[in-house]
């Protein structure tokens, strides 16, 4: 089987109308003087669709104007983050919408290929100093345990010659002749702005109920060597599995039963080739509400978002436009069935009125990132944005998508092998349920890791009746407190999330009340049964690994630069003997149980723990075994 594939595109509202003059080199008449337009060809179609209309801004998502047979095309500025409560810095790009009067469909021979001049580019922070903001979030982000992986961006700037508007034409022409592997290829003049480009990566699309999500990541570019070689580097490999799990968390937030993903395939683009996942779920939400929960992509942020925004904001110190925004096409049929179709906003160009042509490129920094490799990245990526628009600064050598033999597409596939069957697999239903924890609630602590929102479908598959509440607010009672993931230094006393973890932790365990812990959660558990912690020399970002838990060798994938350790599998605590899984070499804990506790410091719910799912099975029925539900039993 070729695992490379062609995604279907969302539904289209088209309806056809006369244009009035002729396209330069074309039969076809269109007519884009005055006003604002879009011109957007979308994945699998032989047309380009021109949309017109009135552009207006709004201040949120839930104020984009959604009327029966109307649509609506938005350009989401990064800044939009805060209505998420997430940190950004205020550039004041606003929220503007054309208000779609008119849909008319031209065939792409309407819109020829040109050439795109331009003078005077740099980028506007310079190797050194954007190497330096690297390094910086390397030692003190990443090997703090702030996050996974954070995305840190920079702009290349140039002047462009000639009227902008008819240099995004022809730039526009251009993509739709040599692009290929496109999402979107795209032009939009709002008469404030235009964007151009041809970006790879569907964000988030809503269509008939069916909500998708396409993380991609892992990018090779063509005819620089072995694409086998690239298949198997495990930095790309990483980065694919971490943007993964970071949607997959966002796929638990809008789609009823999360996400499954289908994949790994290869997307083969004109000059470079990525390896993506598909995937796919069931929501009811409002289109709108399903935008806000999915601001914004991991693979142009980081993992854990929250966290990473603060990352962002911290180190980047200057807004960032429409770079890691989305453009959305809403719209709403008579019957109240909404659609929604929002690529991520990459490999985009803005165009000023006054001719100036950004370029915003960014970088994924991960633990075995090096500042030079970064720094060499965004030069690759830059000079591919402006080849493709015809207004390249230096020679881009280009070459063929490499072919994908036998071997290179197996090596792809084995790429599941350890992943976990919970979010690869359909699920029926209740196939997993078991009759210990039916009737019995949970409530999960969010430390400001929607991994948690994962997890809660795997308790619910269990069986529990699961609610998650961030760690900020008051508990409801439940039969079972988890005690979850989150960013940050569990001994930082300045931290007022971690005090009150902690003694959310405390309060349960002087009750004697049922209590499971999670990677954070497991790190305050650790200290409050007296166990010291110590900082990883190499964080556990994104690892998977085999470890020996209570005599079973288990597939985990830890996303921690923490760690409880111990000279012995066992000891005696003021809340009764505590039984530990620890590693051999170092003594680091990867897992605990008591009498009413249990804790874990990978991540169960992440698609990293193949056996995730299973060692939920084992620890968690012994906690509740003696449990008298206050909700069922008064």
């Amino acid at each position: 089987m070729v695992r490379t594939r062609r995604a279907v595109a969302p539904a289209r509202n088209e309806d056809t109308m006369p244009d009035k003059t002729a396209a330069p080199g074309s039969d076809h008449e269109i007519d884009l003087d005055g006003g604002a337009f879009a011109l957007l060809h979308r994945d699998g179609a032989e047309h380009v669709e021109v949309l017109r209309g009135e552009v207006i801004t709004v201040d949120t998502l839930a104020a984009i104007p959604l009327e029966p047979g109307r649509q609506v095309l938005a350009l989401i500025p990064f800044r939009q983050i805060a209505e998420r409560g997430f940190d950004c810095v205020d550039d004041g790009a606003p929220l503007e919408c054309l208000l779609v009067s008119s849909v008319s469909t031209q065939p792409l021979t309407a819109f020829p290929a040109g050439e795109l001049s331009v003078s005077g580019g740099r980028f506007d922070l310079d190797d050194d100093e954007y190497g330096a903001i690297v390094e910086d979030v390397l030692r003190d982000e990443i090997g703090h345990g702030a996050g996974a992986n954070f995305v840190i961006h920079r702009v290349f700037e140039a002047s462009v010659e000639g009227d902008p508007v008819a240099a995004a034409r022809a730039a526009f022409g251009r993509l739709l002749a040599n692009e290929r592997g496109t999402y979107w290829t795209f032009l939009v003049h709002t008469g404030a702005r235009t964007l151009v480009g041809a970006t790879p990566e569907r964000h988030v699309s809503v269509n008939e109920g069916i909500v998708m999500m396409n993380p991609i990541s892992g990018t090779f570019r063509n005819g620089s060597g072995s694409l086998l070689d690239f298949l198997r580097d495990p930095k790309e490999l990483e980065e694919l599995y971490m943007v993964l799990d970071e949607e997959l968390k966002m796929m638990a937030t809008v789609a009823e039963h999360g996400g499954q993903v289908a994949g790994p395939y290869l997307k083969q683009m004109a000059h470079l080739t990525h390896t993506e996942y598909l995937l796919a779920g069931r929501g009811s939400l409002d289109v709108r509400e399903v935008l806000r929960e999915t601001m914004f992509a991991p693979t142009v942020t980081g993992s854990p978002i929250e966290n990473a925004c603060r990352v962002i904001a911290r180190h980047e110190r200057r807004g960032r436009g429409y770079y890691a925004g989305v453009l959305a096409l809403l719209s709403v049929a008579d019957d109240g069935t909404q659609t929604l179709d929002a690529p991520i906003l990459i490999r985009t160009a803005e165009i000023t009125p006054g001719g100036t042509l950004r370029v915003p490129v960014g970088a994924t920094l991960v633990r075995h990132s090096t500042a030079a490799g970064e720094v060499a990245e965004t030069h690759t990526k830059a000079a591919g944005v402006l080849a493709a628009l015809g207004a390249a600064t230096i020679p881009v050598r280009t070459s063929a998508p490499p072919a994908a033999g036998e071997e290179e597409l197996r090596v792809l596939a084995a790429r599941n092998a350890g992943l976990a069957r919970f979010w690869l697999d359909s699920r029926e239903p209740g196939a997993l349920a078991l009759p210990s924890l039916a009737g019995r609630t949970a409530v999960i602590v969010d430390g400001e890791d929607t991994f948690t929102a994962m997890l809660a479908h795997q308790l619910k598959a269990l069986g529990l009746a699961v609610s998650v509440v961030p760690w900020s607010a008051p508990l409801p009672a439940a039969d079972l407190l988890v005690a979850g993931p989150g960013p940050g230094d569990p001994e930082d006393a300045d931290d007022p999330k971690m005090a009150v973890v902690r003694g959310v932790v405390a309060a349960r365990l002087a009750a004697g009340l049922p209590l499971f812990a999670v990677c954070l959660g497991q790190e305050m558990l650790a200290l409050e049964l007296g166990l010291p912690l110590i900082r990883r020399d190499a964080p556990y970002q994104g690892l998977a690994r085999d470890v020996d838990l209570f005599g079973t060798v288990r597939r985990v994938g830890f996303y921690s630069s923490f760690a409880a350790v111990s000279p012995g599998a066992s000891f005696e605590s003021a809340h009764g003997r505590v039984e530990l899984a620890r590693d051999p070499v170092d003594g680091a804990v990867h897992a605990l149980r008591g009498p009413s506790f249990a804790g874990v410091q990978f991540h169960p719910e992440s698609v990293l723990s193949r056996d995730g799912i299973d060692v939920l099975r084992e620890l968690l029925p012994p906690l509740l075994s003696e449990v008298v539900s206050p909700l069922t039993n008064g």
